[in-house]
């Protein structure tokens, strides 16, 4: 099936196509502000076509398949999905030859968007054409692999980065790279009093926000353990209500996991009400990704948990800084947020972690500090991450999109 977005009046033959490729819930909600200030930047005069979830879909995109067959992390998870994985991988890359866009732009998903860039790099090498290739939300080398960084600046031509300290990674390798800054920074503050209201959450009740993972393997691995978690706080804090905001990859399988908790559970599954499920937080338990650093710069204390694959977590041991896994603490210097990985990742670990941030008001204020310093890391005059992406695409692309 091929993709097209739904075209608007106007749009039509000669107008530059730009593919999009989106692999999981954060990518396609940056994928979505790409597709908005693209289409703001150039009067409408682009299409836009590709792969992505529900949020670039609202903005038009028809996906050429569903991203949740991307949903996947570790290596050994990988591996079963590896057959399905490839020939999506065919399917996109035959779909762009077709459709020669000027310009592919890939969002994170590196076991799926760095195999497409690298088949088109090397079409364009043999046939001396095909579209420009940018990359958003670079791979994690300042963690893990750091010589990655000279691997992917060989078959990419640009890359834009969501961290200020990303670029020096990658730019010695002769890799054009734009702190575009994250738009987590600039999102707008949520409203406690209404998310209640709407979910009918007691106005005085203590809440504690889940956050289980987008991706099926962390919900099956870490659901279990929160919800032990929150069966042992519900036996402390009277009226204690869960908010766990989802995705519709995994909304099933929450909705199952977490029928039998202890204590009320609301399940948000549109994004629009997120930002106020956040702030009617108390506390948060999440798992490691970008949500971690959207609940500090929302305000939120919270305690971050992760559990991979037995395997991979020991391959991982040996190539990955255990301080740049929660986001906040890489950006900060020092470890702001518990974090609580493999091993150390258990009901009583977590509950203890959790009670100190319920129960004291100077690790609730620990946490609280950080977020202002880090929106200001996060951000670049001001401006919304989205356009700068957007504008530092066109200027790849070049002609006359290009011009502001």
């Amino acid at each position: 099936m091929s993709s097209v977005s739904g075209a608007k009046p106007g749009i039509g033959a000669g107008v530059p196509l730009i593919y999009i490729i989106a692999g999981e819930a954060s990518g396609d909600a940056l994928g979505a502000g790409l597709i908005r200030a693209l289409r703001e930047r150039t009067g409408d005069r682009i299409e836009v076509a590709g792969v992505g979830g529900e949020r670039m879909e609202a903005e038009g995109l028809q996906s050429l398949f569903p991203i949740s067959e991307m949903a996947v992390m570790g290596i050994f998870e990988i591996l079963p999905k590896a057959p399905k994985l490839l020939g999506r991988i065919s399917e996109t890359v035959a779909d762009i030859r077709d459709r020669k866009p000027v310009a592919v732009v890939t969002i994170d998903s590196k076991a799926f968007t760095m195999r497409v860039n690298k088949r088109l790099h090397a079409l364009r090498r043999r046939t001396g054409e095909g579209p420009r290739l940018i990359h958003w939300v670079p791979p994690t080398v300042w963690a893990w692999r750091p010589g990655r960084a000279q691997a992917i600046a060989g078959f990419l031509d640009h890359l834009l980065a969501l961290y200020p300290f990303e670029p020096p990674f990658f730019e010695p390798h002769g890799l054009s790279t734009t702190f575009v800054g994250h738009p987590a920074a600039i999102a707008p503050a949520g409203s406690g009093k209404r998310f209640k209201g709407r979910y009918g959450v007691p106005a005085g009740a203590p809440v504690l926000g889940v956050f289980p993972g987008s991706r099926p393997g962390e919900v099956k691995r870490l659901l279990p353990v929160f919800g032990q978690v929150v069966d042992r706080l519900a036996s402390r804090y009277q009226g204690l209500r869960v908010v766990l905001p989802t995705v519709s990859v995994v909304e099933e399988m929450v909705r199952a996991g977490t029928a039998d908790w202890r204590a009320p559970v609301s399940v948000v599954t549109d994004h629009r009400h997120k930002a106020d499920a956040f702030a009617a937080c108390t506390v948060a338990l999440a798992a490691s990704g970008t949500v971690t650093l959207e609940l500090s710069l929302a305000g939120v204390p919270t305690v971050v948990a992760y559990k991979v694959n037995a395997l991979s977590a020991a391959i991982a041991r040996r190539l990955v800084d255990p301080e740049s896994v929660v986001l906040t603490n890489k950006l900060m210097g020092k470890r702001v947020i518990p974090q609580f990985l493999q091993e150390d990742c258990t009901a009583d670990r977590l509950t203890v972690a959790i009670e100190r941030l319920f129960d004291d008001p100077r690790a609730r204020a620990e946490q609280g500090a950080a977020s202002e310093a880090i929106r200001e890391m996060l951000t670049v005059d001001g401006e919304d991450p989205s356009g700068r992406a957007a504008k530092a695409v066109l200027k790849v692309v070049g002609g006359d999109l290009a011009a502001d």
